[in-house]
């Protein structure tokens, strides 16, 4: 376990939010470290999203556990009904993520029985929003996350495996097995891809430029995610098939072969590219001189079911399903390139990612 500025951040904001109720001498400072806890989240964007909601549901939980000790008193039996009723307030406003913290600003203030009822909870209201406070301030300030390296890497690094499989698979030199569990951990991979892709997209950018950029950016990062889900499907259905792929006639291996190597090949261009490390007119598919049309292709395997149609050597279903998968990765690849080419005419040096084997 790798430690990340996130558990920096969270050891920080529980600090700062610890110092500033001694400062102020509010009465059980822990509560706001408690606040500061729940209030560090991956990005600035949550991070506001977050302290809006906690505010407001520890509006609702001071305001249930006052109106609650002002009819009922402080019995035991009271304090469950005020949070089975601040739990249906907050499901119904949509503020799942906040009960948490309402049930302990509840607690905390109809656990107080002194005299003085009202400014003691006055106070440990304030105190849990101080933590809140402290939270985002540290969130704000202190290392602001970047997610655009770390999506880029992600995409590569994933990309990168599933480009070795697929090699191996179209060559049927891979394990059956050790294939399969590669497949499982490729899948976790694209999901954590896209949890990355949705913090970049809540990074918000002040100046009207960047956010022309970015727009761009987004648009571009949302095909290679979608291409290297294509590939993944490609991986997939060779190593779903790979008993029918064996069972092709040698000419149409090869040629499957040959397809994915070139596609392959230009996928690892593209994102090398992206980056500014080779030139842009050294991509595309249609300058290797293996590379056959798609309609080509599809001649080639009509004319094939057309001479095997009774002897029946294999199995043009399952070949369909093969091609269909690496037709869909060819189209993506395209998209990918005309994006990247038109991302680089509007805004030529503004790839703030580099190629690194590790980030983390």
């Amino acid at each position: 376990m790798k430690l990340g500025a996130r558990m920096f951040k969270t050891g920080i904001a529980i600090v700062i939010a610890l110092f500033l109720a001694e400062i102020l001498q509010l009465p059980h400072p822990v509560f706001a470290g408690i606040a500061a806890v729940f209030a560090v989240q991956p990005s600035i964007y949550r991070s506001y999203l977050t302290i809006v909601e906690q505010i407001q549901g520890n509006i609702i939980g001071a305001v249930i556990a006052v109106s609650f000790v002002l009819l009922f008193g402080h019995q035991l039996i009271f304090v469950g009904l005020a949070a089975v009723i601040i739990i249906l307030i907050m499901l119904k406003l949509g503020l799942e993520k906040s009960i948490s913290l309402a049930l302990v600003v509840m607690i905390a203030i109809m656990e107080i029985k002194d005299d003085d009822f009202l400014s003691f909870a006055l106070l440990r209201f304030l105190t849990m929003i101080i933590g809140v406070l402290a939270a985002f301030v540290v969130n704000l300030l202190f290392l602001p996350p970047k997610y655009e390296p770390k999506l880029f890497q992600s995409i590569h690094q994933a990309q990168d495996e599933i480009i070795r499989w697929t090699r191996l698979a179209g060559r049927q030199a891979s394990e059956h097995i050790a294939t399969k569990k590669s497949l499982k951990k490729l899948k976790v991979r694209l999901e954590q891809v896209d949890e990355f892709y949705s913090l970049f997209k809540e990074e918000r950018s002040y100046f009207k430029k960047s956010s022309r950029a970015k727009a761009r950016k987004l648009v571009i990062y949302r095909q290679m995610i979608a291409t290297s889900k294509s590939s993944y499907y490609v991986l997939k259905r060779l190593h779903q098939f790979e008993n029918e792929l064996m069972d092709l006639p040698e000419h149409f291996r090869m040629m499957v072969q040959e397809r994915l190597d070139i596609l392959l090949t230009y996928h690892e261009q593209l994102h090398l590219k992206f980056v500014g490390q080779i030139k842009s007119d050294t991509t595309g598919i249609t300058v290797h001189d293996d590379y056959v049309q798609r309609f080509e292709v599809m001649e080639i395997f009509l004319k094939e079911i057309a001479i095997t149609k009774e002897e029946e050597e294999f199995s043009t279903y399952h070949l369909l399903h093969i091609l269909s998968a690496i037709f869909n990765y060819e189209e993506q690849l395209e998209h990918l390139d005309k994006l990247i080419i038109s991302y680089q005419k509007h805004h030529n040096n503004e790839v703030n990612v580099k190629l690194e084997e590790e980030i983390f």
